[in-house]
């Protein structure tokens, strides 16, 4: 008996073996693509699909044949499955699976913008890359602020409430005082009352951090919801009114054909949100304060034995991101709206999202929020051009690549290792 089950064993650990993370993945893309190939061929037409050059559709554009560009990136998403299925290096399959991913996507659009009506079947990649940015500003904003969190070992879900309470006191301050800075400045301090509240009880009092962030979001629903019907829905020209900021172009860089156009002819909230991740990235990596913080995060009792104040770097930490969540909160009534009850919409809980699937990093987070503001554009979009797919998926097409980027693309990441781990000083 013991004698035949020694193969068994070694059967049974090559086949769990041979399915590594890579291969499923490689699966999974190589029947998305056969579905692309397939399915989004036979539901092209013979039309061109236009992707202009510009905002509208005048000018410059890449044009291809509907079914044949379905078809041929279809393949290409094959291809890319195949590969992965075959088995790559590590290092090889991010770009093999973003190869993938973009034939994947460019096969649906080829297949949406053929089938569009007449006079519509056209996508201008300046709107398209203007928008993802701009519905990415605040999951950018909001995934800085996990990340100086997380880094130092706080666990940050109130980013949900920080973002609403920097787009609330934004609003109202900017309103009453008619000057837009001042309503800056009351956003970021908005913020970081919130990140002061979660500094105080999950640092000195040692509440559990994930539930303290639900109770503050939930704190910063109510407090806004009944200002907001006490103050702005009763005097909106006087509390609900704040200026806006007015883009600024950059010469130069505003000519440089599509990115121009779509990304230096922005408001202050994109140059800050990109500024930020090329400084924050510096800091943690760079900089003595980022030692610090990463040493924090990971090995508090190590950084303490060397003389670093943990609990101070974690306070400090936590309070700059809420600073930073509220501005992101202020790019909505600063720039885009007015101020409405629970406006952010679940946007801080992708930014969570996004935080985890850019690994804990500054500009993997900025990458993941690009994603999912593609994602949010790209329903916006196919809404416009009266798209056959049913209008309740377009409205869930942003959470649903949230899910399947955090559940299935991610693979195994790991926190810092003091993340959510009060610290007791010996």
């Amino acid at each position: 008996m013991s004698t035949m089950a020694v193969p068994d064993v070694a059967v049974a650990q090559v086949d769990a073996g041979f399915w590594t993370r890579t291969r499923k993945v490689g699966l999974t893309l190589l029947a998305l693509g056969l579905l692309s190939a397939v399915l989004f061929g036979a539901l092209a037409t013979d039309q061109q699909a236009r992707f202009t050059l510009s905002d509208d559709a005048a000018g410059a554009a890449l044009e291809i044949n509907g079914t044949i560009g379905a078809i041929l990136f279809g393949i290409i998403a094959i291809a890319a499955g195949a590969a992965l299925l075959a088995g790559v290096p590590k290092r090889w399959f991010l770009p093999v699976l973003g190869v993938g991913l973009v034939g994947f996507v460019l096969s649906f659009l080829c297949w949406q913008v053929s089938a569009a009506p007449t006079g519509q079947n056209f996508m201008p990649l300046v709107n398209i890359i203007r928008g993802t940015f701009i519905l990415a500003l605040p999951l950018i904003f909001g995934a800085l602020a996990g990340v100086l969190c997380e880094r130092s070992g706080v666990v940050n879900v109130a980013i949900e409430g920080q973002l609403l309470m920097g787009a609330f006191s934004g609003a109202l301050f900017g309103s009453i005082s008619g000057n837009v800075w001042v309503g800056l400045v009351a956003a970021a301090i908005g913020g970081a009352f919130i990140s002061l509240l979660l500094a105080v009880f999950a640092i000195r009092y040692l509440v559990d951090q994930v539930v303290m962030g639900i109770v503050l979001n939930l704190l910063a629903v109510g407090v806004t919801g009944f200002l907001y019907e006490r103050l702005m829905q009763t005097d909106a020209e006087k509390y609900n009114s704040a200026p806006r900021f007015s883009n600024w172009e950059i010469p130069l860089l505003k000519d440089i054909p599509v990115l121009g156009p779509a990304l230096f002819r922005g408001n202050i909230f994109l140059y800050v949100g990109l500024l930020l991740v090329l400084v924050i990235h510096i800091g943690l990596f760079r900089t003595r304060w980022g030692l610090r913080t990463r040493s924090v995060g990971e090995h508090p009792i190590a950084a303490d034995t060397l003389g670093v104040k943990v609990l101070r770097v974690r306070y400090r930490n936590v309070l700059l991101a809420g600073v930073v969540a509220g501005i992101g909160g202020a790019s909505y009534t600063l720039a885009l709206y007015s101020f409405t009850k629970n406006m952010i919409g679940g946007k801080g809980f992708i930014a969570l999202a996004a935080l985890i699937f850019g690994r804990w990093n500054p500009t993997g987070a900025l990458l993941a929020a690009l994603f999912f503001g593609f994602a949010d554009q790209l329903a916006t979009y196919l809404s416009a051009i009266n798209s056959s797919i049913p209008s309740q998926f377009l409205a869930m097409l942003p959470y649903l690549a949230t899910i399947l980027a955090v559940a299935g693309l991610v693979g195994r990441v790991r926190a810092p290792a003091a993340d959510g781990k009060p610290y007791i000083k010996g």
